[in-house]
Formats: C-alpha cells, structure tokens, sequence
C-alpha cells in the first residue's frame, strides 16, 4: 500500500519523508505562492489557479489572499464560496464546502494530525480524516476545524472556536471546545433587520 493509499484511508502515513507526497505538496504550495502574489484586480487569473488547485468549484467564488493548502486536490467547494484572508486548509483528506460558506479571516481546516506516541510523531508519521460542512454557514474569525469534523447547514461558528466534534444544522456554535449554544430561530431574522423597509 501506497503512502497516499494510506493517507486516503485514514491510516497512519509518512508525510514528512515520502517523496510522492513531498512533490505534490511543493507543486500546490507553488500554486499557492503564485495565487498569493497576484494583485488583487487579476481576478480571472485568481480563479483559473483555484480551478487547477481545487478537486471542484463552484462557478461563483473569492479566495482572498493570503491562502494556503496542502494538497489542493481534496478540496471541494460549493456555489458562493467565499474567504476573507488568511485561510488554511491542510487538505490531507477530503475537505467538503457546500453553498454559500462565508469564511471570516485567520481561519484553519485541518484534516492532518499527529500520534501521541512520540516514536511515531519523530518518524513523520500522521493521519487525515475528512471534513465536511453544509450550507449556508458562517465560520466567525480565527476558527480552527479539527480532524474528522462535520458541520451540519444553517450554522453559525462563532469567532475563535475550536471545533472538534460535530456541529448539527441550525445552530450557533461557539468556544473551546466549540459547543452549541442555541439553535437559529425565526427571531434571528428580525434582529439586524430594523431599519429596512
């Protein structure tokens, strides 16, 4: 079995020495570099290396730069993607976006992790297990996504949480760890809504 092949299954792997896997994180982390060194009008461009990078996209999307992947190609977004600067995603395993995703900055999906064994961990070994999220949700700043994690539609992850367990649909959820801490109602539509007519 492959080091990829292992990688996919959620098994450990050598991420660290294997030489498949080191040239294709330096080909997306190439892509990457010329994506993030753009200027910022050369949209069509932007959009060209996100659909060389990414497995799928939707036909409407903004990656704002700076953005960083490992792989690239286990990256699947949806219609109306959208993520303010600085986003990661450590893409060892599938990373799922549905419709309309709004990412706020300094945000991090991470489907890698390390063995607590320190033999393994000195070896270069680590895991990846997917991350799926719905649609229509909101990730607040600096929201870090852990290993194996769903995300269910209609949800709200408010700033700075750790998410590490999955997340239902219609929710707001917030905290280390990140926790539900009510479900979205129909009074949320009302209230930002006061001065529209």
């Amino acid at each position: 079995m492959t080091e990829r092949e292992k990688m996919q299954q959620g098994l450990l792997y050598d991420a660290n020495y294997n030489e498949e896997l080191l040239a294709e994180r330096m080909r997306c982390k190439d892509l990457c570099f010329e994506y993030n060194r753009l200027p910022p009008s050369h949209v069509s461009e932007q959009e060209q290396i996100i659909r060389k990078l990414f497995k799928s996209t939707g036909k409407q999307f903004c990656i704002t730069a700076p953005f960083w992947c490992d792989y690239g190609c286990n990256i699947e977004i949806g219609e109306n993607f959208y993520t303010n600067h600085n986003c990661i995603i450590l893409d060892g395993a599938k990373v799922k976006f549905g419709d309309n995703v709004f990412i706020a900055p300094n945000c991090v999906f991470s489907t890698a992790g390390h063995p607590l064994d320190t033999e393994q961990r000195n070896r270069g070994l680590e895991y990846a297990y997917p991350i799926t999220v719905g649609d229509n949700v909101w990730f607040g700043a600096s929201v870090t996504v852990l290993p194996g994690v769903n995300i269910g539609s209609n949800t709200v992850i408010g700033a700075g949480s750790v998410v590490n367990r999955d997340i239902p649909d219609g929710v707001v959820a917030v905290g280390n760890p990140c926790r539900v801490l009510r479900k979205i109602t129909e009074e949320d539509k009302k209230k930002y809504w006061k001065n529209v007519k």
